[in-house]
């Protein structure tokens, strides 16, 4: 009998609840493992529980280290900071791990198969904002303040040292801006290049200044493999990498701790078409299979994997944000009959 794996499951505003439940369903016929605890956050905690982040979710993910993820919206103009932020920080998820591969054919590239792994915690989003007054306005200047800690620095690079090697993948791409921001970003190049010295013969090693790299992603993309990097550079790059590939609908993700995962999508909640049975699941989908992959299910992985590849390929099921006219409802039946 297969073992039983206690997750989480958040599905989240907008499309959310729609998207998790063609996740939900196609698990469920793959006989994935996980018995979910369901808990809310975002708007429809904010109104149910007067929190968008309930102490029951935070209890949960302590209990179970994994869950599920849909878009959430932050309630704006009420003192509430972003709720991925927070989960970030609250549970120490200090890696963003954003794969990226062409899947939809006839877009500009056909062989873009890369991972951007983003340093989650530190950097410019500590967001140690302050203003500074001059003469008479209290709000002249406005200033931010970031940190990188030695400490953190190698933790990530190693992360993606690491992912390189288990998932044979050939070179990792150290990028940074330790041109201009010697210190700040100068700590994250040295980190790195110590901790690459020690993967030597095993995996390359290429740097690339963050101009150039998104430059570079725009023209070459297939010249990346694994690319790490800090928090904001990361934010941006990783964006800029789903663009490559149909865009956020196609982009899954994971927040990775020492002791808590949790997968999702990285785009929003889309309220324009909630409710209306057209939102794209593939980017929660692919997550929800990055989720198998990281509890040691590789075989439902793969299965997953080759079941979204085959239905929009070969069977051109594609919701509209792809080029299509599927429904979520088209998309789901489809993957259920690919993964049998």
């Amino acid at each position: 009998m297969t073992q039983t794996i206690p997750a989480t499951l958040i599905s989240g505003d907008g499309i959310g609840p729609e998207i998790m439940s063609s996740v939900t369903t196609v698990m469920k016929a793959l006989d994935a493992p996980f018995v979910w605890e369901h808990h809310a956050a975002g708007m429809g905690a904010l109104e149910a529980e007067g929190t968008p982040l309930p102490e029951s979710t935070l209890d949960s993910l302590r209990r179970t280290g994994l869950a599920l993820k849909g878009p959430l919206t932050t309630p704006v103009g009420t003192g509430f900071r972003s709720i991925n932020v927070t989960l970030r920080q609250q549970f120490g998820l200090y890696a963003n791990l954003r794969p990226t591969k062409t899947i939809v054919p006839g877009g500009r590239f056909e062989n873009v198969d890369l991972v951007v792994v983003r340093e989650n915690i530190e950097g410019l989003y500590a967001a140690m904002e302050h203003y500074l007054p001059v003469g008479d306005d209290p709000e002249a200047v406005a200033y931010g303040a970031g940190f990188n800690t030695r400490a953190e620095c190698n933790r990530i690079v190693r992360f993606a040292f690491e992912y390189a090697v288990a998932n044979n993948r050939k070179k990792v791409t150290l990028v940074h801006k330790a041109n201009i921001l010697k210190i700040l970003s100068g700590i994250f190049l040295h980190e790195g290049r110590r901790v690459a010295a020690e993967y030597e013969g095993r995996i390359a090693v290429e740097e690339r200044i963050v101009d150039a790299c998104a430059m570079e992603l725009v023209i070459k993309p297939e010249n990346y493999d694994v690319i790490v990097t800090t928090n904001l550079f990361g934010d941006i790059l990783s964006d800029l990498a789903a663009g490559l590939v149909g865009g956020l609908g196609m982009a899954p993700g994971a927040n990775i701790g020492e002791k808590v995962a949790v997968f999702e999508a990285v785009h929003g909640s889309a309220p324009d078409i909630a409710g209306k049975g057209v939102a794209n699941p593939l980017a929660l989908m692919m997550a929800g299979s990055m989720m198998l992959a990281h509890v040691g299910r590789q075989d439902l992985s793969g299965r997953l994997d080759m079941a979204i590849e085959q239905v929009v390929t070969s069977g051109g099921i594609r919701t509209r944000d792809l080029g299509g006219t599927a429904t979520t409802q088209d998309v789901t039946q489809a993957l259920l009959q690919a993964t049998q």
